[in-house]
Parts: C-alpha cells; structure tokens; sequence
C-alpha cells in the first residue's frame, strides 16, 4: 500500500466532502448538523481548500483522508482530520497527524467531542493532553467538547 501526502487543491473538494460528510455521519451521529450538506461542500471548496492549509492523503491515486491546520499568535491547530471511514485502522490517521506535527510544530491544539472516545484515544496515543472540558455552548453544534493540546 502506498500511501502519499499532497496540498489539496479545488479539483479535490468534492472527494474531501464525501469523506467529511461520511465520516462525520458514521462516527458522530450524536453531533447535531450544524450546515446542510451543500452548505458543507460550498465551505470546503470556496474557503477550506483556498486558505491552502488541507493536505489530502491518497492511496494509489485514491484520496483517503484530509487534515486541515491553522496557526495562531500562540499554537497550532488542527482543525480536521478526517478518514474514509472504510480505510481507517490501517496507519492513515498517524500518517496525517506526524505530517501535521512536522508541518505546526508545538504547541499544537485542537477539539473534538467529549462523546468521541476513538478520537480521544487517538490523540492520547500522540502524545495529546486534555486541558479543558466544556458544555459545547461555543461550537456550532452545541455538543460538549474537549480542548487538547501537544506537546
């Protein structure tokens, strides 16, 4: 299998959507939607790629995973990492976020859903700490949330 890393580029919003999309129904169906389907894809190709922080992963030409990342004054930040929910378990997300370290350095800070045990077990075996559990009152779906941070 060989996996590659690549800058996303418009051409691949459609295909970052799906995964998005699919991911998101698959492992958060407990999060509310917060934007129509089309609203989703419509954000990923006019400002999610253009901001030109989204590396694709691909196997064989076949795109499997995307990570996007931001910086601010202070950190970091990986604002997506989302996989194929049928290529998962297969070394892709670690493969992403070792790019994500190399790319942000520390610190890197990110959220993701108190309810999302796989993802909190995933960052934790990177090397991410929990600094700050909240009501969710702050993000778009209103689901409680975990703040976490690297190194």
């Amino acid at each position: 299998m060989r996996t590659s890393l690549r800058n996303a580029t418009t051409d691949d919003a459609d295909c970052i959507a799906d995964i998005y999309l699919t991911s998101r129904e698959h492992y958060l169906s407990y999060a509310p939607v917060a934007h129509t389907d089309e609203a989703v894809r419509t954000w990923i190709r006019e400002t999610l790629i253009p901001s030109g922080n989204v590396t694709v992963a691909s196997i064989e030409n076949s795109l499997v995973g995307f990570l996007a990342i931001s910086r601010d004054s202070a950190h970091g930040w990986i604002d997506h990492l989302y996989l194929d929910p049928t290529k998962t378990n297969m070394g892709l997300g670690s493969f992403l976020m070792d790019e994500a370290k190399r790319l942000l350095g520390g610190p890197i800070r990110l959220y993701t859903f108190q309810a999302n045990t796989d993802a909190r077990r995933f960052y934790h075996r990177h090397g991410f700490r929990e600094i700050e559990l909240s009501d969710g009152a702050l993000n778009e779906e209103k689901t409680p949330d975990v703040l976490m941070e690297w190194p």
